[in-house]
């Protein structure tokens, strides 16, 4: 399996599904390459960022992380580190205008609308962003401005899957859907909730494939098992035994203390 680049992704829209997944774990990147993920991402943080030179056979995206960088210019700098750390795409959650440094440098921008957490405040909270036309008009602005400032791609979070639908037929970039219909280009869930990690809410968007928060706790009872096991050998002369230990010939033992 080859990495597919920025153009080959892009020769992809309208001709098949792509599957994209957010990591937090080397593991989880290194599971879903083997797998033949076509996208895979996380956060542009230090304890990750050796995560893309892991999968070089799958396409990795480094995300900006919110609130980190002041200007453009502390944005582009972080990006260009991390295309120079292996990735084929940046996330930025900022403005068209930052989206535009990024992209006049040659970075591969993908942008978000619709619910955007850390801006969730403007739109009422976590939940649904378009059902209204003002908030669908809205978003439809957002992605043409993005369109103009030069992203390859946009991440529609949790808004109508008639409005992705529409907006998908209507912009050249790659539109990314995590709840925003099956009409997109892309498909995005975050590994946690795929793989069953959470223990609490569930998003309504997303599909758990395994139940990893049972095996959790599955283990840590194992865990709880086994060094009561231990304890109750070590308690009554059990552990160690005579296979636990190293021999020793008895001429010798008498050599060094007599007897």
């Amino acid at each position: 399996m080859t990495a597919l680049t920025v153009k080959d992704l892009m020769d992809l829209k309208g001709k098949r599904q792509i599957a994209y997944v957010q990591v937090v774990r080397e593991e989880e990147a290194v599971a879903a390459s083997e797998a033949g993920m076509d996208m895979i991402g996380t956060a542009f943080v230090p304890e990750r960022a050796h995560f893309a030179r892991a999968v070089p056979d799958s396409h990795f995206q480094f995300g900006m992380p919110w609130g980190k960088h002041a200007s453009a210019t502390e944005v582009l700098r972080d990006a260009m580190a991390a295309m120079g750390a292996g990735a084929q795409s940046v996330y930025c959650g900022m403005s068209p205008s930052v989206v535009e440094v990024l992209a006049r440098e040659g970075v591969p921008v993908i942008c978000h609308v619709g619910l955007v957490p850390p801006k969730a405040t403007w739109t009422g909270g976590y939940r649904a962003v378009g059902k209204s036309a003002a908030q669908a008009k809205d978003i439809w602005q957002q992605v043409q401005d993005f369109e103009s400032a030069g992203a390859f791609a946009v991440e529609m979070e949790v808004i109508p899957a008639d409005l992705g639908a529409e907006i998908t037929r209507r912009t050249s970039m790659l539109t990314i859907s995590l709840g925003s219909g099956g009409q997109c280009d892309a498909q995005y869930l975050f590994s946690a909730d795929l793989l069953g990690e959470n223990t609490g809410h569930i998003p309504r968007h997303a599909k758990t494939y395994r139940d990893f928060a049972g095996l959790r706790r599955q283990m840590q009872a194992e865990r709880v098992a086994a060094y009561r096991e231990f304890m109750a050998d070590v308690s009554s002369g059990a552990f160690p035994g005579a296979e636990h230990n190293v021999a020793m010939e008895p001429d010798v033992l008498a050599a060094v203390f007599g007897g």
